[in-house]
């Protein structure tokens, strides 16, 4: 297998098809009963699980509480990796219309590895929870000769009554709806080539440049456009990561089951982002795009202008149909989407140049 993200046929064949539900024949007397309304799927990056409240119950009232949960692991030669990964796992469950909670953290290290570096993880974790308001609350940590570079894995989970996505649509074709953007393309995989590669970036762009790059870090967070969406009346909606924007819109086509029509031109990229990537001979439309947001709704329009009144860049970039197709155009050029490959940012990899 490549290096990333599973394919996504050896995801269906050799993963979802794997899944089974072990659960029905243990509902002991006098416990919650779990039914899980949203699982493992493709373009699935969020699960929710409704626990019915025995207690409840038994006094003739049916409640329950909702708990979402998703995870993210980091695997690339960096610092800051607990960073990522918490805001990446708090980001899919923005996506899914919950609000993260808590975290846990599991961190594997190689051998070798200085306490220090231990330390600066946790520091990093710990800023990330402060910017979105979420607290640590376990995990596990081990040294391990079998990796190369720490492997980092975060488990945001969150709670809420009701989630508007996970709710039977009274109207609304998803054939037929706008696909809008937030904020940019790249801007995780600019922020971490930035973090990584700074001697060779200082050879190229002045320090000015670099700054104006670096700002891109602050927009990691897609928390407070989900919320506008939500209220917004978005259909759907799915945060755009490993594949950059191509992989993220294949995605959002199979899980809404449509196909799509996307004008290139539209898609909003920072110019940093751009020479950046030609330095490394990467494109950035496959390039890790945490920070930004694919939503789906009836009146993109009216979802751009909320959005854009809030502070939030968006742009409506095309619209679903009927079709199997998932076309990109870029003038008279017509390119088709298909599974998202390994991401660009692996051509970084420790192996094959200094990072």
């Amino acid at each position: 297998m490549k290096t990333g993200k599973i394919s996504e046929n050896i995801l269906k064949r050799s993963v979802l098809g794997r899944i089974k539900d072990h659960t029905t024949d243990k509902q002991p007397s006098g416990e919650s009963v779990c039914f899980v309304q949203k699982g493992a799927g493709v373009g699935e990056d969020c699960a929710f699980l409704a626990w019915e409240d025995p207690i409840s119950a038994d006094e003739g009232v049916r409640a329950s509480v909702l708990t979402a949960a998703s995870t993210q692991t980091i695997s690339l030669p960096m610092k800051r990796g607990t960073y990522f990964a918490v805001m990446a796992a708090a980001n899919n469950l923005a996506a899914s219309g919950a609000v993260p909670e808590a975290v846990t953290l599991a961190l594997t290290f190689p051998e070798e590895t200085e306490e220090s570096l231990l330390r600066e993880e946790m520091d990093y974790a710990e800023e990330c929870c402060g910017e979105l308001g979420i607290r640590i609350v376990g995990g596990h940590t081990e040294v391990s000769g079998a990796v190369r570079w720490p492997v980092i894995t975060a488990t945001v989970l969150g709670a809420l009554a009701k989630s508007p996505l996970l709710t039977e649509k009274d109207a609304g074709d998803p054939a037929a709806l706008d696909v809008v953007m937030s904020k940019w393309i790249g801007i995780e995989g600019t922020a971490i080539i930035l973090q990584e590669r700074q001697e060779e970036l200082l050879k190229r762009f002045s320090p000015r440049f670099l700054s104006m790059a670096r700002k891109q870090e602050r927009y990691l967070s897609v928390a407070r456009e989900a919320a506008i969406a939500l209220k917004s009346n978005v259909y759907a909606m799915h945060d755009v990561r490993s594949g950059g924007i191509f992989g993220a819109l294949w995605e959002l086509s199979q899980k809404l089951g449509v196909g799509l029509s996307i004008d290139l031109k539209k898609i909003p990229v920072r110019q940093e982002t751009i020479e950046v990537c030609e330095l490394f001979g990467l494109n950035p439309y496959e390039l890790l795009s945490g920070g930004s947001l694919l939503m789906a709704a009836e009146d993109g329009q009216g979802l751009v202008r909320a959005l854009t009144e809030a502070g939030i860049p968006a742009e409506l970039i095309g619209r679903t149909n009927k079709s199997s197709d998932r076309i990109v155009t870029n003038g008279e050029e017509t390119r088709y989407l298909g599974p998202a490959g390994p991401d660009e940012i692996y051509k970084l990899r420790k192996d094959t140049v200094s990072i």
